[in-house]
């Protein structure tokens, strides 16, 4: 059996009962990285000598009697567009393919501070921009429950790590859906928080309106646990929310009676596999049958979401990419004969054509005489989609429905056609818009592929998200399913 298959509480009982070591726990991971990695291929970077180091000084620490918190020497893998100080992170991007930056991201100090272990950095789409992990500038990553399909994007690298037994727990970041369509895909649980409650100072920005850095685990208690450690006020970000966190722990108690559930008519309908909209039935009567109850509601501007994220989010693109120009730092272009020659080599030699897409259509949208019919016209219709959501919660306590609306493809089969990979995300992206919280567990397999179960909470209430998933998880066995490499 993999130490990673005990949970948290096992795992912290024979650490503190000198049972277990962490370097016992890292050799896990790096043995399963050998074992596995050229299947799954998750990572970009891995950092075995520091992370031995920093084992060795745990073991050390456990050993004089050192306070352990409840993710102490656990091995976790961190999204390549989070900054790691003296680590490459280059964002999947070959512009970034020489960076190695000087401080950590405020996620990344976190996690060193409750004292868990940073194996490497994770695979992604570039610059967070795409939904299949197809996108990487360096290589694909692959589905663990079949390699033959994608992960799921742009975290599709934390997704695969987690569900391969690499890492017991990793980091992504969610702009349109990027953990929740991934953890979906690989059959573990990813956390979208609210906007604003986890830190995204030394986050890359891609959209900084809608990113948001969230945890991918085996499980929702580990997704409680990992969340405790990184939510919180950042005075280093200003779109930091300066409220006080609660014990998400306390809010696993297994009861959801009376809890009244939305569930809307737009994420059931056309374009959903009937075989996916099954499965997120039978986890409604799973719920039904603990005493919740469900009804159909509207989400009538969801259907406008794609059309809004895509232009917000690139015009955002647009701006923050601006920043990469081959003098300050990343990959500067070796034919440029003048200073123009820099600027328009370096990026059309260091960005891929997905960002380079995002980039010129962003760049359209917030021109002049194009700004209102586009830009401003997005703005208005994500205050609408962020209303229908609000006028929802007024009667229910949570809404739930898929987080994808198929499960995974196969790798190529979409990569050619841009539009339909965006429909990917036609579930999430409402919720992106509107900044609240949701999470997606697994409810379910379509032909051997996970199916996610999205659920979709209040504003700063994760707490009720955390309560409902992990009831659901404990009546069901789906999560306990691992792929078979």
């Amino acid at each position: 059996m993999s130490l990673f298959d005990l949970n948290l509480l096992e795992i912290q009982a024979k650490l503190q009962g000198k049972e277990l070591k962490v370097t016992d726990l890292v050799d896990q991971s790096f043995a399963r990285i050998q074992d596995v990695e050229p299947k799954v291929r998750a990572f970009l970077t891995l950092d075995e000598e520091n992370a031995r180091a920093a084992a060795e000084q745990l073991d050390k620490q456990l050993a004089s009697g050192g306070a352990a918190s409840p993710i102490f020497g656990l091995p976790i893998g961190i999204k390549d567009n989070m900054v790691t100080e003296g680590l490459t992170t280059t964002c999947a991007s070959k512009f970034l393919s020489n960076y190695n930056p000087i401080y950590d991201a405020t996620v990344v100090s976190k996690l060193k501070a409750a004292h868990t272990v940073t194996i490497g950095k994770l695979n992604m789409d570039e610059f967070a921009m795409g939904g299949s992990n197809e996108n990487s500038a360096f290589h694909p990553s692959y589905n663990p429950w079949n390699t033959e399909y994608v992960p799921g994007g742009s975290s599709g690298g934390s997704a695969a790590a987690v569900a391969a037994g690499e890492v017991y727990f990793a980091l992504g970041s969610d702009t349109g859906g990027s953990i929740r369509q991934p953890a979906a895909y690989c059959g573990i649980v990813g956390l979208k928080p609210t906007y604003g409650l986890v830190s995204r100072y030394g986050l890359v920005a891609f959209a900084s309106s809608l990113d948001q850095i969230g945890p991918l685990t085996k499980n929702v208690e580990d997704s409680a646990y990992l969340l405790q450690a990184i939510a919180g006020h950042d005075p280093k970000d200003s779109t930091s929310a300066q409220v006080d966190i609660p014990d998400y722990l306390k809010a696993l108690t297994g009861d959801v009676k009376g809890l009244r559930i939305g569930v809307p008519k737009e994420y059931m309908g056309k374009g959903v596999d009937p075989a996916v909209k099954d499965k997120v039935l039978e986890a409604l009567k799973v719920l039904e049958s603990l005493g919740a109850t469900w009804e159909e509601v509207t989400l009538p501007h969801s259907e406008y979401a794609v059309a809004a994220y895509y232009l917000l989010a690139s015009s955002e693109a647009s701006s923050n990419l601006a920043r990469f120009d081959g003098i300050r730092y990343g990959v500067r272009s070796d034919n440029a004969r003048n200073l123009l020659d820099v600027y328009n080599m370096s990026r059309s030699e260091g960005f891929g054509p997905e960002v380079k897409r995002r980039i010129m259509l962003g760049t359209y949208a917030l021109s002049s005489g194009y700004y209102d019919a586009y830009y401003l016209k997005a703005q208005q219709v994500r205050t609408l989609i962020k209303q229908d959501f609000d006028q929802v919660f007024e009667k229910y306590d949570i809404i739930i429905g898929p987080t994808a609306p198929t499960p995974a493809f196969k790798i190529g089969e979409q990569s050619g056609d841009p539009l339909t990979m965006y429909l990917n995300d036609i579930l999430t992206i409402p919720v992106s818009l509107a900044g609240i919280p949701a999470i997606s567990v697994p409810c379910g397999f379509v032909g051997g592929l996970p199916v996610g179960l999205q659920m979709i909470g209040k504003a700063l209430d994760e707490a009720t998200l955390l309560r409902v998933a992990h009831a659901f998880e404990q009546h069901t066995d789906h999560h306990k399913q691992r792929p078979q490499l």
